[in-house]
Order: C-alpha cells, then structure tokens, then sequence
C-alpha cells in the first residue's frame, strides 16, 4: 500500500444539515430539528459543518416557509465554535441564472456577515471565468475560498484538464480545492490517481466530496486519503449512503488508530446518529425510492435526485415505462451540448431535452429556453465541441458568446430593490428575491400579512401500517378523463387510521386539501381546471405539465407560425410554446403562475 512518508490527521465536513437531507429527503429538514442537537455537533471537532447553499435557500422559502437567512443566523448562534461552509455556484449564486458582478458581490457579502466560513465555490461548466467574482467576494470577507472540480468523466475531462483548472484556481486566491463527485462516478482507483496529480501539481489542501449513488464513495475517500487527500466529506449514518455521502461514523471507525486517524470521537458521534435516526422517520414521506446505491450512474452519469424527478415527470404523463429510454438519451444529449458535467444547473437542462426528445418521439423537435441559452454561451464555454447544427437549430443567426456571460450583464441591484420595494425589510430580502423571483416575492408577501404556512409533515406511521401513497413517500399521479375534461389529481398519505376513518391528502389541479376516507371509500371534492381538449391545429396545448411563467400574447393580437406564445416551466426549466398556425388570438385561457396539463387548449388562434 502506497502511504505519505508522514502520518497526518484527516480533516472531517459533515453534510447532515445540508447536502445529506437535500440527497436523501428532498432538502426538507426544517431549523426546529436542526437546533435541538447543535450543542454536541460543536462538541464534535469537525472542520466545518456543511449547512446552506444548493437547493435549501428553495426549500425555505418554497416549501418550509422559512427565512433562509435566519436559518443561518440561528445556526450560526447555536454552533459558536465551529466552522459553517455553505455551496455557492459560482456567478450562478443558488439560483439558475447567471447574475450580475453586484449581486454576485452582495450576496457573498451578506452571507458572510450572516455567518459563513467557507465558501464551496463550484461553476457547472468548469468554466473558471465563472469563479473569479466570487472568489474575489470572498476574500474581500475575510473567508475561506474553496475552488471546486465538477467531476464528471468524457473525452475531454482529463486529469490534466483537472489539474490545470485547479492551478487556475490557485492562482485566483483560492485557499483549498474541493473534487466534487456530485453524481457518484468516482471510482477508487481513479480518485487515487487524480488526488496524486493534484497534490503534486499544485500547493492547496485537497478536499473530496462523493456521494455514494454506485456504492463505492467510502473506497475512493479510502484510496484519496492514501494518495494526499487532506479532507474528507461525510454524513451522520442515518442519512448516510446511497446518493448521500459515506457515514460519518464508519469512515471515523476506519481510521481510527490509524496515521490518519480523525481524533473525533465516535461515542458522541453515534449519540447524534440516534437523534437523526428519530428525525428522518418525521420526514418519511419526502423519501424516495431512487435514493438507493444504483451502479447504473456509472453508465448513464445521472445523479439520483435528477432520476427522481424525471421519474415523477413521466409518471405524468403515463410514460414510466420509458425511463430507459430518457436514461438511453441523456447521454447523447450531453455529448450533443459538448459534455457538460450533471450538476445544477446543467443536469436539468441536459435532462429535460431528454426527456422531451424521448416524449415527443423526435430528437429536438421542442428545444427548452435554457438549451438555447447554453448553445449561445449563456452559462460559458462549454467543456468539448458541441454540435454545430443543433446550435444553429437552437439560436439561428444570433451570434455566439464567447467572453464571460456575466461581463454582458448591467449591474441588478438597484433594479433589484425598485422591484421588490417595500416587501423587503432588509439587504438579505432583496436577495431572496433576486435568487427566486416569484416564489421569492410570494413569501415576502406571505410574511407581511402573516400567512406563511409551511408544507403539511404526516403522521408518522405505525410499524405494520398502511404503505403511503404511490410508494415511498412519492404521491400517486394521475391525469383522469372526465366527461371531455382533464383532471390532474396527487394522492400523498399513510392511510392514518382514526375513527374508523383513513386520512389522505389530496390535491386536484394543484388544490391540496385533506380528504377523509369514510368505511364506503365515498368522498366529495372540487376543482380541475376545467379547460377543454385540444382538436383544431388553432388550439395551443402544451405537451407536458407544468406551470405557465408568461404569457405572451393577448386577445386579438395576430401571430406568425411557430411565434413563441407562452412559456412554460416543468422541472425548473422553461419552454416556449409556439403557435402552430397564423391568425388572430381569439381566446386566452391561461395566466402566469397557472397549472396546466397536456392536450388542454390554452390559447385559440383563428386562422
């Protein structure tokens, strides 16, 4: 075994209060069970504690209706004696756009003041010119700049295209390196070799970080640690493994006594386990079964957050049976867009196309807002040659960005601020909405009449209860046909039992409601969206769900064949939606924010 000439301790980041719950139970764990058990987290002696960034600042505000922002200040109170490090993509921030060199700075700023240390800086396109301002912002706070590799594999992702972003990164101030293996394709004895590369190529400190989707993470940090690594990421064990990370504990045991041993202490790491082991049960209907160990992510390089919703999409549209299908596709997909990795937010974008290629029975036919985007440059330079029909297909003769997308944005703040207006009691609320606009405005409202409401937890089921709905915590979906007219109906419950009664949560076009299941199976509700089918080539549909984001014509204006009319979003990424023939706008049947479903007519166009 090939070991450093000098024993020397591993450094451990815990992910529980951040990446694990985001792998394992959709980013839903709330601030009231993260605080009860922050006295023995500081007591643990990690390097840092993983605790905002990626997909929480959405879930706060989507779902949990919580402040994110005051989440951090809490976390920060509570955990006074050790490091907390957020995720930061790039001059993407957290949300799936690129954002002026302004906001890029204020965010960075306020974040830092609000409490955090480390910044994991990531670009999903490895594209460096995309690190640079935040980098900068960072150091201006005083905190630590942690340069990321997105790792993927491809033709054109090599150790030595690695190890050069990585020297890049060093050189723009970066304070440590992190190999982020969002997707779990890290194999040992690859790990091995670029862990080697990059210690030998470069001065910073090594961090590794790979979920554990094909069942191999605890190895690769194993064999990193044996090749220089210096820092490894883990997870409490009971929110551990699968598309999470390798377990705390485990990786503690085994080093243990060894010359890299973590000196943390595994008895109270084994008491906050028991506590998490409580929490998740409190969570069970979040838990989905593509969060497993599936080696398949070795062939196909799809992480298993990004299957879980393709699954829920298809199940849509009654298409399940087709996920090898779309799982066939995304490669082809990918190479076509020049090898990006799959990390937020190219991993939606690249599943999305497939998914509309596989649906629509013909490659390209519908070409998603953010692919245009892409092609043209908007998120930078892509990693290989991306084809060149297909861009021109996407963006006609619109020319090619070639400098950093961010240096074409005008500064956003003070737009930003008009916005929002007097919503916004702070900096930190501006900012909420500048990383989501509309849901970001709607709790800024919610919050100013006093009506924020967080998403309904259910009950916790019984040993030997009934299965929840649709298996696994995903709620059952369907579209029902019904007398001419579309219904999409969700079903999400555990059956609880209660007076000879089963309790379910329904929810009809998006209108959620509990129904009581009386001993006949018998009950009554409303709702659907009451639009009829599509059946003249003037009736514009939509062809898949998703809600309407804008609407671009109004009644009586004339459009041209393939005029884009409506834009739609499903899976966080957004659709134009074109007419199919020319003629007069006769009837508009949507507005912004509302649900639609396939074949529903939702303008008329009279030719």
């Amino acid at each position: 075994m090939s070991k450093p000439p000098v024993s020397k301790r591993i450094f451990v980041t815990d992910t529980i209060l951040r990446d694990a719950h985001q792998s394992l139970l959709a980013t839903r764990m709330r601030t009231d069970d993260m605080l009860p058990i922050c006295d023995k987290l500081d007591k643990v002696g990690y390097w840092s504690l993983e605790v905002w960034g990626g997909a929480t600042f959405d879930a706060c505000v989507r779902f949990l209706k919580e402040d994110p922002w005051e989440r951090l200040r809490k976390l920060r109170a509570a955990l006074p004696d050790t490091r907390l490090q957020m995720l930061l993509r790039g001059q993407n921030l957290l949300g799936y756009r690129h954002y002026s060199d302004d906001v890029v700075k204020a965010f960075v700023a306020k974040a830092a003041v609000n409490g955090i240390d480390v910044f994991r800086i990531f670009d999903a396109m490895n594209d460096v010119r995309n690190l640079r301002v935040a980098i900068e912002a960072v150091k201006a706070a005083g905190k630590h700049a942690q340069g990321t590799i997105a790792y993927t594999t491809s033709p054109v992702h090599t150790i030595e295209a690695f190890v050069a972003q990585a020297k890049q990164m060093e050189a723009m101030g970066c304070d440590s390196v992190a190999i982020k293996d969002m997707a779990g394709l890290l194999t040992p004895y690859a790990t091995g070799e670029l862990v080697k590369a990059l210690k030998a190529e470069q001065a910073l400190p090594v961090f590794i970080h790979s979920h554990d989707t094909a069942g191999l993470a605890a190895m690769c940090q194993l064999k990193a640690i044996e090749n220089g690594a210096d820092h490894i990421d883990t997870a409490i064990s009971s929110f551990a493994w699968g598309t999470s990370h390798p377990g705390t504990e485990s990786m503690v045991a085994a080093l243990k006594g060894s010359e890299f041993d973590t000196g943390l202490n595994l008895e109270l790491l084994q008491e906050i386990g028991l506590y998490f082991y409580a929490v998740r049960k409190k969570y069970h209907q979040f838990e989905s079964e593509f969060t497993a160990v599936d080696t398949r992510v070795q062939v196909n390089q799809v992480p298993g957050g990004m299957i879980s919703n393709l699954a829920n999409q298809l199940k849509e549209q009654g298409a399940l049976n087709r996920m090898s299908e779309v799982l066939a596709e995304i490669p082809r997909v990918r190479e076509d867009l020049g090898f990006p990795p799959l990390v937020t937010p190219t991993s939606q974008i690249v599943g999305t196309q497939a998914f509309f290629n596989v649906l629509a029975g013909e490659r390209y036919k519908t070409i998603t807002n953010e692919v245009k985007l892409y092609l043209q440059g908007g998120y930078g330079k892509a990693p290989g040659v991306v084809n060149e029909k297909l861009r021109r297909q996407a963006i006609g003769s619109e020319e090619v960005i070639d400098v950093r997308p961010a240096d074409l944005l005008k500064p956003e703040m003070t737009k930003l601020r008009g916005e929002i207006g007097a919503l916004a009691k702070s900096e930190e609320d501006v900012l909420t909405y500048a990383m989501f606009p509309d849901i970001g405005r709607k709790f800024l409202e919610e919050r100013d009449a006093g009506t924020l409401t967080p998403e309904v937890l259910l009950p916790i089921p019984e040993a030997g209860g009934v299965a929840r709905a649709g298996g696994e915590g995903v709620p059952t979906e369907f579209v029902i046909d019904v007398h001419g007219e579309s219904y999409r109906v969700d079903i999400t419950g555990v059956g609880v039992k209660a007076e000879g009664k089963r309790h379910f949560y329904l929810s009809i076009d998006g209108m959620p409601e509990e129904v009581v299941f009386e001993p006949l199976n018998e009950f009554v509700s409303s709702g659907g969206s009451k639009r009829k089918h599509a059946s003249e080539p003037g009736h514009v549909s939509t062809a898949m769900p998703g809600n309407i984001v804008d609407v671009l014509v109004k009644e009586g204006d004339v459009v041209k064949a393939g005029q884009a009319v409506l834009i739609t979003e499903a899976m966080k990424m957004e659709t134009e939606v074109q007419a199919a023939i020319a003629g007069k706008v006769t009837a508009v049947h949507v507005a912004k924010g509302d649900r639609v479903n396939p074949g529903e007519i939702l303008i008329e166009i009279e030719g």
